[in-house]
This record gives structure tokens, sequence and C-alpha cells, in this order.
């Protein structure tokens, strides 16, 4: 008798995490699973519903652990790999994802769900044939499915063909107008086309349909990206806040146990620390509202700045008299969670805040920029040593080049040229090309030797990467630097030096403007349609052309 009223208990509180899981309120459906493992701890669908529960509450490492027992009690194990192969999809874990995916279609070759699935994990690992492959076969049995429709535009937007990507969105909404995905999704195309009014009202429509806390923020991010095109920059900012949503998968949390700042707190003799966030060229770009900063905090106040390792030498001379250190980020729980080490007495922190919050009262106008002078200072002495050592180099002026970021994956690499068309640019007389780019590019320097008889001069004994503070000295003493925007073309920039920028047509630090509002000395080049970058090339090597007639500088 103990034992059938154990089991109605344990079925009883089953059904409640069950009702819980369906009306999508996951902490009842939580506490509700963990009462059924009370009663029986081997129970393997007590298991998995607070797996499932725990994952749409963010928490994705006890989540982890929760499927995993499920998987090894259940009877069919199988019922569970398909949830395991999504977690890992969101915890980074592609090759992991793609295993799980491909074991559950094994067993069933028509779970649409993980066919779908497996073609965004091969989408990720740029698998994008076989991806293809496995939605065709999916579509040739559920030809209905707007999930298989939308992740084939998917593909086809990363691989840079929007047009095509856009036609099967839009077959996706053909067989169901609320699939918010798919709405958001032509909301991306529409940014890319330049339709920013059709983008928001795609991304608005989507924040109002079916999705779950971590699509929300990923949604307002998205924008957060349209508002800024646009012009929007007060409304842009406060979106860009969806970052700091702990249920945000891509997101950084920070510990720090001390007040958040706020746009209009008085801080006017505090003690503020600001920590720096994204990736190193944002850094610098968020890194333009510290003189406004540190005007706010007055003589009597004290600015606290954590940023990356790399930096510190530069910001240092840049900003005397702060208290600087580096942050670090630690993998915490299957969290990215950044903390700064050097901060001993955190009590004496009046507020905290990351970089990128300061904008929100900072930069609320284009009014708002350009006020202050170059942000960094560059060692004085190593200027005038890569001065001398310039003068070694072949004549004309000399013209630093950067054609690509460390990070060129998936649709990132849409964001930039390819390398062979720079061929015009590379081609120019009377100019001297010195090699600015970082990491390996071995590839694309022996190209240009080969197919075009230019050699890239490489600039002796510095790490390009790493020593960003002969970075900028070298910037100063290039005549211009002509790049992408990456961390040392943001470097450049805020050194005051000349920068031609190359930028898509969706970036959003433009703001609406065909010109770098953070940096006066830039010049942005507008590559006008997605993926058609010979106009824009021409462009740069027409005047470019001018330069090296006339021997000026930039």
């Amino acid at each position: 008798m103990a034992a059938q009223a154990q089991l109605e208990a344990v079925t009883w509180h089953l059904k409640d995490a069950v009702a819980g899981l369906s009306a999508e309120n996951f902490e009842a459906a939580n506490a509700a699973a963990l009462r059924a493992l009370d009663l029986d701890e081997k129970c393997g669908v007590a298991w998995h519903g607070l797996a499932i529960a725990r994952e749409k509450l963010g928490d994705l490492s006890n989540s982890l652990r929760c499927y995993q027992a499920a998987h090894d009690l259940l009877e069919d194990p199988e019922l569970v790999a398909g949830d395991l192969g999504r977690l890992a999809y969101r915890l980074n874990m592609k090759d992991a994802a793609e295993t799980l995916f491909r074991r559950v279609l094994e067993q069933n070759p028509l779970a649409v769900e993980a066919a779908n699935n497996l073609a965004c994990t091969l989408k990720d690992l740029e698998k994008y044939g076989e991806a293809i492959d496995v939605l065709k076969t999916a579509l040739s049995h559920t030809p209905q499915d707007p999930s298989l429709w939308n992740t084939l535009g998917t593909i086809l937007s990363d691989q840079g063909d929007l047009q095509t990507a856009m036609i099967f969105y839009e077959e996706a909404l053909t067989h169901d107008p609320r699939f918010s995905k798919a709405v958001y999704n032509t909301g991306k195309i529409k940014l890319l086309t330049g339709d920013l009014d059709g983008a928001l009202e795609d991304c608005n429509t989507a924040l109002t349909m079916k999705i779950t806390p971590d699509e929300a923020a990923m949604m307002r991010l998205a924008r957060s990206s349209i508002q800024l095109c646009r012009g929007d920059l007060k409304a842009g900012w406060d979106d860009y806040e969806a970052r700091l949503d702990p249920l945000f998968s891509g997101g950084t949390q920070f510990a720090i146990n001390r007040p958040s700042w706020r746009p209009q707190t008085d801080i006017c003799g505090k003690t503020l620390l600001v920590i720096g966030e994204q990736g190193l060229g944002d850094e610098i770009l968020f890194g333009t509202v510290l003189p406004d900063v540190l005007a706010d905090l007055g003589p009597n106040g004290q600015l606290v700045l954590a940023v990356e390792q790399r930096l510190l030498p530069l910001m240092a001379r840049s900003f005397p008299g702060i208290n600087l250190g580096a942050h670090a980020t630690y993998d915490i729980n299957q969290h990215s969670v950044r903390l700064v080490p050097f901060v001993t007495q955190p009590d004496k922190i009046d507020y905290w805040t990351p970089l990128a919050s300061l904008l929100r009262q900072y930069r609320t106008s284009l009014d708002a920029f350009g006020k202050t002078g170059p942000l960094l200072t560059a060692d004085p002495a190593r200027i005038a040593h890569w001065q001398a050592v310039l003068r070694q180099a072949p004549t004309g002026p000399k013209i630093g080049l950067l054609w690509k970021s460390l990070k060129m994956v998936g649709a990132r690499n849409n964001a930039f040229s390819p390398f062979a068309l720079w061929a015009p640019i590379l081609q120019t007389p009377g100019i001297c090309l010195v090699n600015f780019q970082y990491g390996e590019c071995d590839e694309e320097l022996a190209w240009a030797r080969s197919e075009l008889g230019i050699e890239i001069w490489q600039p002796p004994g510095i790490d390009l990467k790493n020593d960003l503070d002969d970075v900028a000295a070298l910037s100063c003493a290039l005549d211009l630097t002509i790049g992408f925007a990456n961390a040392t073309t943001n470097i450049a920039a805020a050194c005051g030096n000349p920068v031609w920028l190359i930028s898509p047509p969706d970036a959003w630090p433009r703001l609406g403007t065909k010109h770098m509002p953070w940096y006066p000395t830039a010049e942005v080049f507008v590559c006008e349609q997605p993926g058609d970058w010979a106009p824009t090339m021409a462009e740069v090597a027409a005047k470019l052309a001018k330069i090296g007639q006339t021997g000026a500088n930039a």
C-alpha cells in the first residue's frame, strides 16, 4: 500500500510538472519535479521535466546534469537525446550536439525537430552542404513545417544569398504567419538591404509573439542595432541593455556586489567602477565616453577602470591618475562571468557599470560626439622609433592595411570583402603598403606577391596582436590606415590618426550617418549593397591613387 501511495504521489507531482511546462510556468514545473524526485530520486521522467525547467530558467549547467540523469534512467534514452543535443548546442558544444541529433534521426528519420536542430548545428559548423541535404530530406516528408524553411533561409543568408533567404522566410510564414523566428529573420534581411522601417516593424512584431526569454533578449539586442542604424540613439542604447539579461545565453555576466550606476546618477565626488566589455575594439569605441565621465566625477571623484590586459600600458598613459587594472573572465556554470581581481576593497566603490551602459547618458544624440580630443596617447619615444624604421621602408606615403578580423565565421564573413577584391588598392602606384593585419595572414601576403607582384612591407619587431601600445605608436607614424573596423583601426582612430574605414551597409556604429561620429579623423567608405564590395574598393583605390600621385599625406 505504501508503494502504491508513493507511486500515486509521484504521478500527481509529475502531472503538475507537465502542466507547468505546458503553461510555460517553469518555476512551478521545477518545484513539482523536485517534489517528485524527493519521493523517487530514480524517476527518469521527473529528471527530464526538471532538466527542461532548469534550461528554460537559464540554469544550463544544472540542466545538463538533469538531462544526463534522465538519459541514464529512462528505458528509452533516445527520448532525451534531442533535448541533450539542444542544450549542447546552447552551450556551444556543437560537435556533441551534432552527434546527439544524428542519434535521434537514426532512431526516427521523420523527427522534424531533430532534423532542424541538426541543420542549425551543421550551419554553425559551416557544413552548409550537409545542412541543406538534411533539410531537403526533412522537407520531402514535411514540406509544411515552417522551422525547416526558416533554417534553410538562415543558411542562404549566412552565405550572402539574401534574396533566396527572404524567399524561404516568406515560405515559412505562409505555413505559420505567427512563426516568430521567420518574422525576425525577415527583419534582418531588411536591415541588410536598407529597409530600416521594415526591419524595425518586423522585429517589434516578432517580440509580440510566442518566444522564450532568451529569444526575447536576443531580439531586443537586434532591435538596438536597427534603432542605432536609424539614428534613434536613446532607444537603441536602452535596448542594448538586453546584452546583460541573465537569460541571454550569449551574454557576459558581471560578478560585482556593489550598487549599479544608472543614467542621471550623481557621481560627483564618488568612486565609479567601469568595466570594459564586448571585444577589444568595442572597449576602445565605448571608451570614448570616459572623458565625459571623468568630468562628472570631478576633482574629488575616482574612476576605477577595468580593461583587457593588453590595453593597460596604453590606457595608463592616456588616463594618468585613475585606478586601472585588468578584468578577468571565467566560464562558471556554463556562463561567461567577468570579475575585477585588482579591486581589493570593493566597499570603497560607490557605483559600478559595464562600459557600454554609460552611452545611455553620454551619447543620446549625435551632438554629444566629437567634443573631446583623441582618446588615446601613444608613447612619443615609440612613435619616433617607428618614424625612423619607416624611413627604411620603400618610398612613398606609408599606408597601413587591415582586411579581416580574427573572428571570421558564418555570417560575419559577409562584413568583410574577400581579399582578392583589394587588388585595385594594392596595385596603387606611388605608395608603400605596410602590413598592419594581426593574426595569421601569410596566405594573403603570398597571394599579393604571386598574383599581383605586390610586396606588402612587414614592420619588424612588433607583435601586431598583443603589443597594442606599440600598435598605437606605429599607427601614429603611418600616414594612413585603411581597413575594416577591428581593434587596430579603433586604436588608430582613437589616437587621432587618419583612418579610412571600409564599412558594410548595416554597420550600426555609424549611427545612421555616412561617417564615424566616434572618431573625427576617420573617413568611411560604405558598401551600399550587401556583398557588392567592388565599387567600394574602387572608390578607395581612386582616392588612394591621388595620394600616390602627389605623395601627400592623407
